[in-house]
């Protein structure tokens, strides 16, 4: 069980400095969100939580809570004496450009600082022998990069040595380092912030995460993620067409979702047209009674078409388990798009059922899109809670949302778990109310949910 010792950030001293922003400060105090310096946003939302606790707890201080958000009336930073660097890794995202953007327009615009680089192309960036030069990053240089997809910075993926990269901090004179990327990505700023506190120095190092599966835990929602299955409903959209024009239509959508199905769950829900969803959380069986071919066929007969939306982690237990890492040290998966494309044809085939089929993979091109709306203004909050924190001598912390309020976490809890799809809870029953289908395919257990078109 969480307590409030987990949820406590660090810090690099007292602030001392008066802020350039606290003269706007006392205004704040009259509005309904307005959150004191010194107050908690409460981990948990519901009574019933807070009274299961009461036992662990000698009172509200000690209920697990997080620090809030926000500007404070002093600083640890000298504006006038801060030089700021900015680094993105990992995999791309809708939105990265708008946090950049808003990063460097807050610093100069309200702190007044004035000496911000980009490292190009992730922890690469900070290593001589890759010979990257770094870019001086002005308001006028990122006016409008919140228009293109990707990253203007560019990326890579993989660990490189936090002491080498502590050295060019050192050697740049940078004071402030943010870091925009997912769970290794966090993971290496972790190490980063380990080496300058073991060398007793003054840089803070504050994370932005940024996944596109909305995979990371204590945070409502990660950046990008709308833009993701907003991108994501068109694919679903063309891919029914398809498979609803052709006899024996069937068409099978491959979305994101290494570990967690939470973009084909929204995805789904947002463009009503699945007959079946496949998330990582949700283990299930081809062949055999009950299994997802037999499913599949009994669609086809039923209503002459049929649409099939899978996370490409889903299905995993179906492959000899291989144990191959990418460069950021992460499992690779077997292609569930490949494997479930060849099971169809082949079984409609041994079941002498005509076919028509048809395979969409829109990874590449969702991730690469500009954010939409919504996540262009949750970037630039984000952005902004960031520069707030890593001002007043916040690190080895991320910024993120909990229950609608923003927030300061630690980088190990941000790094804990995983944030996934609950097979019992709300999102996996709004799914299978909306497709009909199974709460799984094959062996099921008495407990499990069958009420959706369940046998």
């Amino acid at each position: 069980m969480s307590t409030s010792l987990d949820f406590t950030v660090e810090t690099l001293g007292s602030c001392t400095v008066d802020s350039p922003l606290a003269p706007r400060l006392d205004a704040r105090r009259t509005t309904q969100h307005y959150v004191q310096e010194t107050d908690r946003v409460l981990f948990d939302d519901t009574l019933s939580k807070v009274s299961r606790r009461s036992g662990d707890v000698d009172g509200l201080a000690d209920l697990p809570s997080f620090e809030p958000t926000g500007p404070r009336k002093k600083i640890f930073f000298d504006p006038s004496k801060t030089r700021v660097g900015i680094v993105t890794c990992g995999g791309l995202c809708p939105g990265i450009n708008n946090v950049i953007r808003a990063v460097v327009s807050e610093l100069t615009n309200h702190y007044g600082v004035r000496r911000i680089v980009g490292f190009k192309n992730g922890y690469q960036g900070f290593i001589p022998s890759y010979g990257h030069d770094i870019v001086d990053l002005t308001p006028k240089v990122v006016e409008n990069i919140d228009n293109e997809g990707g990253t203007i910075l560019g990326t890579s993926r993989g660990q490189q040595d936090p002491v080498a990269m502590v050295d060019c901090l050192e050697r740049l004179g940078i004071s402030i380092l943010f870091v925009i990327g997912g769970d290794g990505t966090l993971r290496g700023a972790q190490r980063i912030a380990a080496e300058i506190k073991e060398r007793d120095q003054r840089i803070a190092v504050v994370g932005i995460p940024k996944t596109i599966d909305n995979d990371i835990p204590f945070i409502d929602q990660s950046f990008g993620f709308q833009s993701a299955f907003s991108e994501a409903t068109r694919s679903i959209r063309s891919a029914k067409v398809e498979a609803r024009t052709a006899p024996n239509g069937v068409s099978l959508v491959k979305l994101m979702g290494r570990h967690s199905g939470f973009i084909a769950c929204y995805a789904a829900l947002a463009q009503n047209d699945a007959d079946y969803v496949l998330i990582p959380e949700v283990p299930f069986t081809l062949e055999g009674p009950g299994g997802f071919l037999e499913a599949l066929r009994a669609k086809v007969r039923d209503q002459g078409h049929a649409l099939v939306v899978a996370a490409e982690g889903a299905g995993q237990e179906l492959f000899e388990d291989v144990d191959d890492r990418d460069a950021s040290g992460n499992k690779k998966l077997q292609d569930v798009g490949l494997l479930l494309r060849q099971a169809i044809v082949d079984d409609f085939a041994a079941h002498q059922m005509d076919l028509n089929f048809r395979y969409i993979d829109p990874s590449y091109v969702i991730r690469s899109v500009p954010a939409n709306p919504y996540d262009a203004v949750y970037c630039t909050r984000l952005a902004h809670a960031a520069v707030h924190a890593a001002m007043a001598g916040r690190t080895n912390m991320v910024v993120g949302r909990w229950r609608r309020r923003f927030v300061h976490i630690p980088i190990h809890l941000a790094v804990s778990a995983r944030n996934q799809v609950d097979p019992h809870g709300d999102l996996w029953w709004s799914v299978l109310e909306a497709t009909g289908q199974p709460w799984s395919f094959g062996e099921r257990d008495a407990d499990q949910v069958t009420a959706f078109g369940g046998q």
